[in-house]
């Protein structure tokens, strides 16, 4: 069980992935994906910052473990996480989607340090992360393979493929996040395709299912804690999560699912972020 003040420096990271994705799109000029990435930055952060076993001055390292997130549009906390993990400047930040820069709005692992998958269409991810972890157990690695997949997302076809075969092989180095904030690109997840039960669904392919708070760092660490150990089949870890968790004006909005803010949304946006930010820190002193 991880410590109280690990917590808070999970904790911690969020709020700092949270302000710099807040701030990516004034900086560089163009419409990111925010709220994307504030649902699942306290999954990023906790991966990342304790349970990934990856080297940044070594990207390729044959016994890392591999991290795919398969909602590519939430890149952009991921982008924040590499960069303060090491694999490259934070500068880089601040070109994202710019021509010609490394960080676009989806991930490129051809030119990103740390990027295990070029995703962004939809479902691919995961089917694209199966095949890593299948290959990894060929080859008789004993890292571990994290998907971050959407809910939105989830409706796709390939996605449930992949959980077929994940669970009828066995695949017990592969382990499922899916971010639930019950919103996509178009509308409420429930009013497009209403995918409950859905947790009984994966089960009955013969996954183990956990779900959890995703914005509660304590409960994210103990899920992962449970899913690293687990032995026999694939862990699926449901995130019940927030689409732009964070900030009290897009929080379950999906107005800004892809929406450049103002520098006056950006200062507000920041003056909560911050707010945020030394509650933590005072909470550790």
């Amino acid at each position: 069980m991880l410590t109280a003040k690990k917590i808070n420096e999970l904790e911690r990271m969020a709020c700092q992935m949270r302000m710099d994705v807040v701030q990516m799109g004034p900086r560089s000029g163009n419409v990111p994906h925010i709220a994307p990435a504030f649902s699942c930055a306290d999954i990023v952060s906790a991966l990342y910052f304790h349970f990934l076993n990856v080297r940044p001055e070594e990207p390729r390292w044959d016994e890392r473990d591999r991290f795919v997130i398969s909602k590519g549009h939430g890149a952009l906390c991921v982008y924040s996480a590499l960069a303060h993990r090491g694999f490259f400047p934070v500068d880089e930040l601040w070109k994202v989607k710019q021509a010609g820069a490394m960080l676009q709005g989806h991930p490129d692992m051809k030119k990103i340090p740390g990027i295990d998958a070029t995703t962004g269409s939809l479902g691919n991810g995961i089917s694209f992360a199966l095949g890593i972890a299948a290959g990894m157990r060929l080859k008789g690695r004993t890292g571990k393979v994290y998907c971050l997949l959407g809910d939105g997302e989830a409706q796709e076809g390939i996605v449930w493929e992949a959980a077929m075969y994940a669970a009828a092989k066995k695949m017990d180095n592969f382990i499922t996040i899916l971010d639930y904030n019950h919103l996509q690109g178009s509308g409420r997840v429930d009013d497009i395709i209403d995918m409950e039960p859905l947790p009984d669904c994966w089960k009955r392919f013969g996954w183990r299912v956990l779900e959890i708070n995703g914005n509660d760092m304590r409960e994210i660490c103990s899920a992962l804690e449970q899913a690293q150990v687990f032995h026999g089949g694939p862990t699926l870890i449901v995130a019940h999560t927030i689409k732009g968790k964070g900030v009290s004006f897009m929080e379950d909005n999906n107005d800004w699912h892809s929406k450049q803010v103002t520098d006056e949304q950006c200062a507000a946006a920041m003056a909560e972020l911050e707010a945020q930010y030394r509650a933590l820190e005072a909470e550790q002193a």
